[in-house]
């Protein structure tokens, strides 16, 4: 057999003969390297053909940030840990099945065969557990796609891949970092010991540690420790994948893991908007919406979108057609906060299928100037005190941070109040900031206070990004801004005690950045509380 194009035929079998000489792992009664999966599993996930095109072109964009990735750029430019962990994982095999052409099955056949030659296979993140996770289960579950009609050394050659990475895999657990990525370590564990003939033990371990993390990660109101949709929807789909398997073994499902499906989905329902996309907190993007929906059809929820999430830390204000859904919660705990953005009492609202009022987004796998600049506090629909963060940003995660943050709500008569505050800025300004809602029973009336409780008067801004889909403009009085959604409904917004002027903003909640607008109302009180009211009303 010949090397895939572009590859030193002697390296790429040298490799290869390094992997058929390695033991599998004790416990795992692995007589010889199997020749295939001894259970065929699938990917129950859908793949994107246009991402799966850009790969054929030798790119891959990873949640908005595209970089080069093709056999001879393994080893190239030091990319972003995100982008790595994804490359690594071999995400991007989903897609180009997805695509399904010859050609797409060659070229996941040349970036397979490089990585194993060494192109790639030295990442320090490669060999991350939930990056084992996620290759293992990739190669196995396109198993047929990448390696069946191949030729006899190539299936070896992958075959032992898979068997190495299973292997370092089942030593790296329990994991240490373990947040939502725990997940993807169990997963690919549990996919090796049903698909590997005589690798039960890693089936087994992989279940022993899964209650452990479910009690530890998931939240008694379904929600997930980092306070993330993504990270929920991320966790959700692992799980939904752990239950197939022991469908497909005809093993019966533990009950700590069909209780956290069931609570996970109707708190997923909680931070999705009308159009089926989720809320944008805490790293979490639009385009996530088919996977969002793809989810909610395996998991079949037996109860409703909950209406708030006490332990996660959100609110979703429900009437007529509006959806308002609010961050009410403090910062995930440290070692839990990688994702975490400074965005506490940021709300989003969505009238039907249009968005109105978000967060600008996040751009997780981009440099840190970038991701940093979407995850401050002025890229959310909340206040900021002087451009200072209300929660301190920094590369693991967050640093000084709000350490109470109160909500009270009341219901009546389909109406909604709410009522919270949080002391983000007591460190560096003394300052308790207090933010009330309220969303009329039609749903066509939404009034807002933010007042700042301070001992020295500080400047200050109240931003509502706007979707990048809505038409703005001011009234020609300047008392107020007129905003016009893709469905042609009106709606205006008003405030008083603040200066309002409309903004340019940017979206990074779909695949590329967008430009949109944001209103401001701003102010520097001269003394006593700084109180705004605001208002966002449907015109006729």
């Amino acid at each position: 057999m010949t090397a895939p194009e572009g590859l030193d035929p002697r390296a790429w079998l040298r490799a290869a003969g390094r992997l058929f000489g390695r033991l599998p792992q004790p416990g795992v009664r692995m007589s010889r390297l199997p020749d295939a999966p001894s259970i065929p599993v699938r990917d129950p996930w859908a793949g994107d053909p246009q991402s799966g095109a850009r790969v054929l072109k030798g790119e891959f964009a990873v949640e908005g940030t595209t970089r080069p990735l093709d056999t001879a750029v393994w080893g190239g430019a030091e990319p972003t840990a995100f982008w790595a962990a994804a490359a690594h994982g071999f995400l991007w095999l989903r897609d180009l099945r997805a695509v399904g052409s010859d050609a797409a099955r060659m070229k996941a056949r040349a970036l397979v065969s490089a990585w194993i030659a060494g192109a790639g296979r030295g990442a320090p993140v490669a060999a991350r557990a939930d990056v084992l996770g996620n290759r293992v289960s990739a190669l196995l579950c396109h198993w047929d796609f990448v390696a069946e009609s191949g030729e006899d050394q190539f299936r070896a050659a992958v075959m032992a891949q898979i068997v190495e990475d299973a292997r370092a895999l089942a030593a790296a657990l329990p994991a240490e970092e373990m947040d939502a990525r725990a997940f993807a370590a169990l997963r690919g564990l549990a996919v090796a010991g049903v698909a590997l003939p005589g690798a039960e033990a890693y089936y087994t371990r992989a279940m022993r540690f899964l209650d452990q993390e479910l009690g530890r990660q998931v939240l008694p109101d379904g929600g997930h420790v980092e306070r993330s949709p993504a990270a929920l929807l991320s966790v959700l789909q692992d799980l939904l994948e752990i239950r197939g398997l022991l469908g497909a073994v005809k093993q019966p499902v533990p009950e700590a893991l069909g209780s956290a499906i069931d609570r996970i989905a109707p708190a997923l329902a909680a931070l999705r908007h009308g159009d089926g996309g989720p809320a944008l907190f805490n790293g979490t993007r639009e385009e996530i919406a088919g996977a969002l929906s793809a989810a909610f059809a395996q998991a079949q929820p037996r109860a409703r979108a909950a209406q708030r999430l006490p332990d996660m830390g959100f609110q979703r204000l429900a009437a007529g057609r509006t959806v308002l859904v609010l961050d009410t919660g403090a910062p995930p705990p440290r070692g839990q906060d990688r994702l975490a953005h400074a965005g506490t009492l940021a709300f989003e609202m969505s009238v039907g299928r249009d968005r109105l009022i978000v967060n600008c987004g996040a751009a997780p796998a981009a440099g840190a100037e970038w991701r940093d600049a979407l995850r401050a506090t002025a890229a959310h629909s909340t206040l900021v005190i002087a451009d200072v963060n209300s929660s301190e940003l920094k590369e693991e995660g967050l640093g000084r941070r709000p350490e109470q943050v109160s909500v009270q709500r009341h219901e009546a008569n389909g109406a909604h109040w709410l009522d919270a505050s949080h002391d983000g800025w007591k460190k560096p300004f003394g300052a308790i900031h207090r933010r009330r809602l309220y969303l009329g029973e039609s749903g066509e009336d939404v009034r807002g206070e933010d007042s700042i409780e301070a001992p020295n008067p500080q400047p200050f801004a109240i931003r509502f990004h706007l979707h990048p889909t809505v038409d703005a403009s001011m009234q020609q009085d300047g008392s107020g801004v007129l905003l016009r959604t893709p469905s042609g409904t009106g709606w205006v917004l008003r405030a008083e005690g603040a200066k309002l002027a409309l903004e340019e903003s940017i979206y990074a909640g779909t695949s590329e950045p967008r430009r949109s607008e944001q209103v401001v109302l701003s102010g520097t009180p001269q003394d006593g509380p700084c109180l705004v009211k605001w208002a966002i009303s449907k015109l006729g």
